[in-house]
């Protein structure tokens, strides 16, 4: 009954909290305790009661923070006591309850708290039980993928190994292909001769080549340098001409105006620079998590830079188009820029997690502060994840760190299963199909160090310690690194050796356990000294909730321990001063320590050993294979204090592992060169490419000269005569000028068509000003294209009016082509297909001309073919989207089929899968597709990854030449489950009002346990291309598109 003492005396302080304060502000903090004990499951926390810090606001002060009793009790109760005390306490209460309000009010308080623990278990395993049917799902279909390739593989026994070729996929032949498993195979220096372009992408954060403000905010830290550094070495590498970093472009007041620069030559580094692309607010510094709604323009961005980068290096190579190598996303946010530009383009992708959403939201479950709700709030973790996994779709190659990325954190993603990819890759070399699947190749290539700043002195045993530059009475005896003073005034002795701990004040960083180990330890304290490096501060209630509670934290606990003189913890430093603090450890022969919970890599061990400091770190993550590489160092457990302050203490007490630890990381720390690092690199990207298509099928169109039906098209001047024989009058006899002319058109027409097809074939739109795109997806309740659409057709061609011969119109649709034919012929609209220079059918798997007979644009086919398991997954889909305790899938069958496309009719009424639901099916199978659902949630169209309609447009503006803030497409309200992707972007957007009558597509999108999309996901709020027409008449369209500046 001990703890329930405690809890009565928790309770008693919750009652006490605020009795001075004046009775407004009394009031204010009864009301919010009496709404935060009422039980509402928004304040359930995974198990944690949430609490919002409260605020006093008075007459000459706002919005001042100030600590809440209430919220320290509470949190207290809820999360330190099992509900079995909470019950007891409860019990004991109303037995010694009397008719003083005071106990009332206890009991009914103690019984409030009790329920609120009661919803935090039911929460836990409501979470618990998620998991583990999402886990049995994931087993599930990588079994059937395995035993799918295992019954073909029976029958390849009979190869002899010693074959090099064999017989395939009816579309594909592979040649043998080379294991990528042998570091001794690297990017060779005799490729002088070649001249590649390469773009890698880091979107968010503060990026420049110089001063780096690492550690300013959870965005800008060792992404940064590791990507700066990176695009440095690999432009100084042979055969690499030209290395392009895509960030964001940032002209806040709140930052350096040097992130405003649209270009920034990197030095140091021949042909590399730093490319921003503006993106979102132009004046405001957007963390990554607010990002997502501005990825489509910045793919836009990005998509005409490239263009134009590739044209002009084509002009110095005799005029052909010079493509990147490769297009390389770091993190989730550019790994999705990468894969939509990679889809354009065709250019083979490669990404790099960095930090994994997967991996995070387990550790935040685990922690049990936020539910799964407020994690994907805060952090946007399912939207990250999504992006994580569009990426492992369209990559040629994963770049990890280390081993434990692959196992413990990629392997946690619906498209990578490591059991899988290895038979694939297997089957890949012995060239065998793999039946429509496909895995990411994932390669540990360990990042490399800059060691530009590490001078032979490191690398010498003559270093000498702190006695030759400070004498016993703290004079300086030469002159010291201002940071070294700055250290060194916490301590008392400053010649004992130093424990240096550097990274950001973050809760997974576990500085706290190393402050504890340390405290607790005497031995240590009397030997060596504690530095923490936490970034910088000017005050700590000035930062975020999360690093001002690490900082409260550690001050408390030295006060605890009583360290002072035995701790430094700077409030500043620069980053160039950062080789200085290393030096001053070794100097002290001291020891360096990375206890993080998880650590993805580490690479500021890397940075320890190159200037001769010995290492401490976690055994969780890339430290593991960093100690394996060096043998500089001992790992430990993070949770552990005796093991981390055992490992601490006998590296500085025993001098001759500390120098056995120091020679030996000084040794092997060539392993982590940069150049080391971009001759695997590229010999990996090499090797990788050999499965990608070698030729880039999308044709940029040189801007060509007015064709003849454009120069007269639109044609007023009757005075405009041809000598030709042609005789058009009107009905009472008298010659019709304006009937002559298009019959001189028709004419010309008709002959240059009959002289063969090398006019087809060269026409492009010619000189068109903007695209307009009907993009509306207006059905019958059966399905069938509404009345309305060709008359909605017809008005935005009517808006355009004289300006006709300058706008090209584009149907972006998911009808087929045929559908579209019957549409356009039953109404009375008298819309022509003729009129149209594009239709892009089928949810943008299919493209045709009118100008050119309708005939498919075959560059366009080839261009979405790559990674189609076409006929494989046509039964596949059957079997995947059967609802479950169903014995057959009767609900859906396949009602059309193209090469590219396979359309599924679907029973009105009938329960279907959500989108999300069949296309996590299909990835744990191996298989890459786009899912979806149109004509009113009656069909479902199954197409090529690559093939979309938002991509499509993208596709038709590089090789049409036309920019895309050209581009005006018109949505109504609502449409198919792709609507989404065509409200984002640099194009502009005209949503109708009132044009669909019928939906239900949209609401297939989405399961309940995955991707939920906030609106401010899918696009900003304040967006300014984006305008909302009343209706879809002409004066509506016309007001709209008056918003742009247009009409």
């Amino acid at each position: 009954m001990g703890q329930n003492e405690w809890l009565n005396g928790y309770l008693e302080a919750i009652l006490d909290a605020g009795k001075a304060r004046d009775k407004a502000d009394n009031k204010t903090l009864k009301n919010s305790i009496r709404k935060k004990l009422d039980g509402d499951e928004d304040d359930i926390v995974d198990g944690k009661l949430k609490f919002q810090t409260m605020e006093i606001v008075s007459k000459d002060k706002q919005d001042v923070k100030i600590f809440s009793p209430t919220k320290y009790f509470v949190e207290e109760v809820v999360n330190g006591f099992d509900e079995a005390d909470l019950h007891r306490t409860w019990i004991k209460v109303i037995a010694t309850r009397n008719y003083r309000l005071r106990n009332n009010r206890l009991e009914n308080m103690c019984w409030r708290i009790w329920h609120l623990a009661r919803k935090k278990k039911q929460i836990a395993l409501d979470a618990a039980q998620k998991l583990v049917k999402w886990k049995i799902e994931r087993e599930q279909g990588r079994s059937i993928a395995a035993e799918d390739l295992s019954e073909l593989s029976e029958g390849e026994k009979e190869i002899k190994g010693g074959d090099s070729t064999y017989q395939t996929d009816s579309s594909h032949t592979h040649t043998h292909i080379s294991r990528i498993n042998s570091d001794a195979q690297i990017w060779s220096d005799d490729n002088t001769s070649r001249q590649l372009y390469i773009v890698l992408i880091s979107l968010h954060g503060l990026v420049r080549g110089e001063n780096m403000e690492l550690g300013r905010d959870s965005d800008t830290g060792g992404q940064v340098k590791y990507i700066v550094e990176l695009a440095r070495a690999l432009a100084n590498t042979e055969g690499v001409h030209r290395v392009d970093l895509l960030t964001r472009q940032i002209t806040s007041p709140e930052v350096d105006s040097t992130y405003g620069e649209p270009i920034e030559m990197l030095s140091g580094g021949s042909g590399a620079y730093i490319i921003r692309i503006p993106c979102g607010p132009p004046h405001s510094y957007v963390p990554k998590e607010s990002l997502w709604p501005y990825i489509p323009e910045f793919v836009d961005g990005a998509l005409s830079h490239i263009v134009n980068m590739a044209r002009a290096l084509g002009d110095n190579n005799g005029g052909k188009t010079v493509w990147p190598y490769v297009i390389h996303g770091h993190y989730a946010d550019a790994g999705e820029v990468a894969a939509r530009l990679s889809s354009v383009l065709n250019v083979p992708t490669v990404i790099t997690g960095h930090s994994l959403g997967r991996n995070k939201l387990e550790q935040l479950l685990k922690q049990g502060r936020l539910s799964r709700a407020d994690i994907n709030t805060t952090y946007k973790i399912m939207r990250r994840i999504e992006a994580e996994e569009l990426g492992l779709d369209t990559a040629e190659m994963v770049v990890t760190s280390t081993r434990q990325e692959i196992d413990e954190q990629w392997g946690l993603y619906d498209g990578f299963d490591i059991q899988l990819e290895r038979k694939l890759r297997i089957r890949r070399r012995r060239g065998v199909s793999c039946l429509g699947r496909y895995m990411p190749r994932m390669v540990v290539i360990p990042p490399g160090m800059d060691f530009s700043s590490v001078t032979a002195q490191e690398s010498s045993d003559a270093d000498g310690d702190l006695k030759s530059l400070i004498g016993t009475d703290r004079i300086h005896k030469s002159p010291m690194p201002p940071i070294w003073s700055e250290i060194m005034r916490f301590f008392s002795n400053p010649h004992k050796p130093m424990i240096l701990a550097l990274s950001r004040p973050d809760p997974k960083k576990n500085v706290t356990t190393l402050l504890k180990a340390f405290g607790e330890c005497q031995p240590l304290r009397e030997l060596a000294n504690l530095t923490l490096i936490l970034g910088n501060r000017d005050n700590i209630e000035d930062m975020s909730n999360s690093s001002s509670s690490v900082f409260t934290t550690v001050l408390k606990l030295i006060d605890k321990y009583d360290l002072y003189g035995s701790v430094a913890y700077p409030k500043h430093h620069r980053q160039p001063e950062v080789p200085e603090i290393y030096r001053l450890a070794a100097k002290t022969k001291g020891v360096f320590i990375n206890p993080a919970l998880v650590e993805p890599f580490g690479l500021t061990l890397i940075e320890a050993a190159a200037y001769g400091l010995p290492i401490v770190a976690t055994k969780n993550g890339g430290p593991v294979d960093i100690i394996k590489a060096l043998n500089n160092g001992l790992l430990v457990d993070p949770h552990d204090e005796k093991a981390i302050s055992d490992a601490l203490l006998k590296l500085v007490a025993d001098k001759n592992l500390w120098n056995d630890c120091r020679k030996n990381g000084l040794k092997n720390i060539h392993k982590f060169s940069w150049p080391e690092h971009c001759r695997n690199y590229l010999f990996h990207v090499e090797q990788c490419r050999n499965n990608h298509p070698t030729t880039s099928h999308l044709r940029v169109m040189p801007i060509p000269e007015e064709p003849l039906s454009e120069s007269l098209r639109g044609v007023e001047d009757i005075s405009f005569k041809f000598s030709v024989d042609v005789d058009v009058v009107k009905s009472n006899g008298e010659p019709d000028p304006a009937s002559g002319q298009q019959k001189i058109v028709d004419i010309l027409l008709a002959k240059a068509n009959h002289k063969g097809k090398s006019m087809n074939h060269n026409y492009c739109p010619g000189r068109r000003q903007w695209l307009y795109v009907v993009a509306v997806d207006s059905y019958s309740s059966e399905g069938s294209p509404a009345e309305a659409l060709p008359l909605i057709v017809k008005n935005i061609m009517q808006v355009a009016g004289s300006e006709s011969s300058q706008i090209g119109f584009v149907l972006l649709t998911g009808l087929s082509l045929l559908e579209t034919k019957e549409m356009l012929l039953r109404s009375n609209c008298q819309v022509k297909l003729e009129q149209f220079d594009a239709l892009i059918c089928s949810s943008g798997s299919e493209m045709f001309y009118p100008w050119k007979d309708l005939v498919a644009d075959e560059d366009y086919e080839s261009h979405i073919e790559y990674r189609w398991p076409g006929e494989n997954v046509k039964s596949m889909l059957l079997r995947i989207a059967k609802i479950e305790n169903k014995a057959e899938n009767d609900d859906m069958q396949l009602s059309q089929s193209s090469p590219r496309c396979y359309s599924y009719s679907i029973k009105p009424g009938a329960q279907t899968q959500k989108i999300d639901d069949l296309r996590q099916r299909l990835r744990m199978r191996g298989m890459r597709c786009n899912l979806v659902y149109t004509h009113v949630a009656s069909r479902l169209n199954v197409i090529p990854l690559f093939a979309s309609r938002a991509q499509s447009l993208r596709y038709l503006s590089v090789s049409w030449n036309i920019e895309l803030s050209k581009v005006i497409v018109f949505v109504g309200e609502r449409g198919d489950t792709d609507y989404e992707e065509l409200l984002g972007g640099l194009h502009k957007t005209v949503i109708l009002r009132d044009c669909v009558e019928y939906g239900g597509s949209e609401t297939n999108m989405h399961s309940e346990e995955g991707l939920k999309k906030e609106d401010d996901d899918i696009v900003a709020q304040d967006s300014s291309k984006i305008a909302v027409a009343e209706g879809f008449d002409v004066h509506c369209i016309s007001k709209a598109l008056g918003c742009f500046g247009i009409m």
